[in-house]
Order: C-alpha cells, then structure tokens, then sequence
C-alpha cells in the first residue's frame, strides 16, 4: 500500500500540501490526487464520469499518456457529452434516452444520433 500512496504524491505534484488535510486542498489539489489515485491501481474497467482536464498542460500529457497506458490493458466505460472524448476514446456508443438504450457499433453514427436528438429538442434533452 506504501507504494500505492508513494506513486499518488509523486503523480499529483501537490509537494508538502500531500500531507495535509484533504479539505485543505484546492479543487485542483483534489482532482490531482484523485486522479493519481484511481491510476494507481489496475482495473479491468475505467468508469469515467465526463473526462477532466486537471492541471496546466504538462499535468493533462501525463495524465493523458498514463491513462491511455492504462487502457491498453483495459476497458473503459464513459459518459460524456463531448464528442470529442467520445470519438477518440470509444469503440462503441450507448445512447440512452429516457431509460431506452441504443447500441452504435458504429462510434460516428452514435455521435449522429446523440446530435441529431441535441438538435431536435434544441440542446434540451436527457439523451446521454
């Protein structure tokens, strides 16, 4: 567990604040550790809640480049309504609307679909 801990403060580069109190962080400090934190241990699946962009530039590469090492020996599972995101990470998109879901093995036309609903009700839907 020691080296679990050690890698989370050499990731979040948060210096002597890692030994304070986490409600003494900054939202930033927390997402760095938190972060770190969930890289720090190996999973078969990655659930991600919106992808975040922490930290200044340096921060987001390493980051970026550790999570993408991560995925190459794992799934991930992501909610997002960037497309972005969605296009450069995912392999298949479930589009779910009003508790029915719709498979796209096909990423751009699930990226389509989810669109053409954003457009249809003028950005105002609980498609996801």
């Amino acid at each position: 567990m020691r080296e679990k801990v050690r890698f989370v403060e050499e990731f979040a580069e948060i210096g002597e604040y890692f030994d304070l109190p986490v409600k003494s962080y900054s939202s930033g400090m927390r997402s760095r550790v938190t972060f770190g934190l969930s890289m720090a241990f190996d999973f078969d699946y990655y659930l991600i809640d919106e992808v975040m962009a922490v930290g200044d530039a340096q921060f987001r590469r390493k980051s970026q480049a550790l999570f993408e090492e991560k995925l190459r020996h794992a799934k991930l599972i992501l909610v997002s309504h960037n497309m972005k995101d969605i296009e450069q990470l995912c392999d298949v998109v479930v589009l779910i609307k009003k508790g029915e879901t719709t498979l796209y093995e096909n990423v751009k036309e699930g990226i389509a679909a989810y669109r053409g609903e954003v457009s249809a009700t003028n950005g105002k839907t609980d498609a996801a």
